[in-house]
């Protein structure tokens, strides 16, 4: 917790991160703050002006703006609370990826072009077109033997025109930059530009797991890892879904990847017989109609279980040149697909008409319409549609 002062406070409005409408709030400068603003890949802190919420922490050259929902009087003091939570998630994670771009430097001369710190994981961006397995592995057992190792981890700060900074790593400084300049070394190991927050001592990191690499940007190479809780915390997901599976699969963890090999396979093969059954299915149907000993002009049927071919096939059985078919598959009242067909003037004009009932979307040609519908609970009223068009091409019927 920090005490400040309210310097000044304006109307604003923040956009979420995840999208959505604006939220309308407060822009807030203070004397001082605590919470870091995002930059240099770090995302912001949160925390609370007295009982107002930060929403976001941005910089404006030298500043540090506020979002917050509430208007704070400019001059009044007021407490700054940190959520410390996260600030020490950010520090393990930043810090861990100063420790990796050293190292992965050091060992293979492979340098760092950018990093994101994210929500669930952390990306490094390597200046190399690959990454070897064993390279992957010697890196991650170097970085956790300097943390096993204790180092500290120091900030100091230099003027801007002081010839040391040549000495020291740095992507450049933000072109708004204003004062001296801020070096954070992992004695023995790294010095770095940096405006980030960080651990004292690399064994506050507690372990980093390297989780493998991706292709990056052209030439360049993704490099994943966690870095201190987030390492318990991905340990634990992923003993709970070990041990949901265990209980699903009915044998131990290390059986697993053979267990869903065969009931994947076994799927693969009912799939397969299902698709042949609906087939005969469809045929079947469609000789019966045939054989009845007055075809007539109007043949409606809905499958819960089926697929476009189990419609196409009882269609192609049938015949369209004289009979005009409705045929639905899926949920009776929620989403499925129809097929339309019959003469190709009445499908023209029926098919988009049929769509909209169902409240969906189809098209068609020479003498079928199909689609996806939203709303199968309609099907009655399309059949009335149907029947209607019939008795009115055919009054006697």
């Amino acid at each position: 917790q920090f005490t400040t002062r309210v310097v000044s406070c304006r109307a604003a409005e923040l956009r979420p991160e995840g999208g959505g409408e604006p939220v309308r709030g407060f822009q807030v400068v203070l004397e001082d703050t605590i919470l870091f603003p995002e930059g240099g890949g770090q995302p912001d802190d949160r925390g609370l002006i007295g009982d107002v919420p930060v929403l976001r922490v941005t910089r404006r050259g030298p500043e540090a703006v506020h979002f917050v929902p509430a208007a704070l009087e400019p001059g009044a003091e007021v407490l700054l609370s940190l959520d410390w939570e996260r600030r020490f998630d950010h520090m393990q994670q930043h810090s861990g990826q100063h420790l990796i771009s050293a190292v992965a430097e050091q060992m293979f001369g492979f340098k760092t072009t950018s990093w994101e710190l994210g929500r669930q994981r952390s990306v490094i961006e390597l200046d190399t077109p690959s990454v070897t397995a064993e390279q992957v592995e010697a890196l991650e057992k170097s970085v956790n033997e300097k943390i096993r190792d204790r180092v500290p981890v120091t900030v100091r700060e230099l003027a801007a025109d002081d010839p040391e900074i040549e000495t020291v790593r740095s992507r450049g400084l933000p072109d708004d930059h204003v004062g001296p300049v801020r070096v954070v070394d992992i004695k023995g190991i790294d010095s770095n530009l940096c405006c980030g927050t960080h651990v004292s001592n690399l064994s506050d990191l507690q372990v980093i797991k390297l989780l493998g690499v991706e292709k990056g940007k052209k030439n360049k190479t993704n490099l994943v890892f966690l870095a201190g809780n987030r390492v318990l915390k991905s340990i634990e997901q992923s003993h709970s879904t070990e041990k949901a599976l265990t209980s699903l699969l009915k044998n131990g963890p290390g059986e697993h990847v053979e267990a869903v090999k065969r009931l994947q396979s076994s799927v693969k093969l009912l799939q397969k017989n299902n698709l042949s059954l609906l087939r005969d299915i469809a045929v079947l149907i469609a000789q019966d109609f045939k054989n009845k000993p007055a075809p007539k002009q109007l043949f409606v049927l809905h499958r819960k279980e089926g697929d476009s071919e189990f419609m196409n096939i009882i269609a192609n059985e049938i015949g369209t040149e004289e009979t005009l078919l409705f045929l639905t598959v899926g949920d009776e009242k929620e989403a499925g697909l129809f097929l339309l067909a019959g003469p190709v003037e009445a499908v023209e004009n029926l098919g988009p008409r049929v769509a909209e009932l169902l409240a969906g979307k189809g098209a068609g040609k020479r003498g079928r319409f199909q689609g996806k519908a939203a709303k199968m609970s309609r099907r009655g009223e399309v059949q009335a549609l149907l029947q209607e068009f019939i008795s009115h091409q055919n009054p006697g019927a």
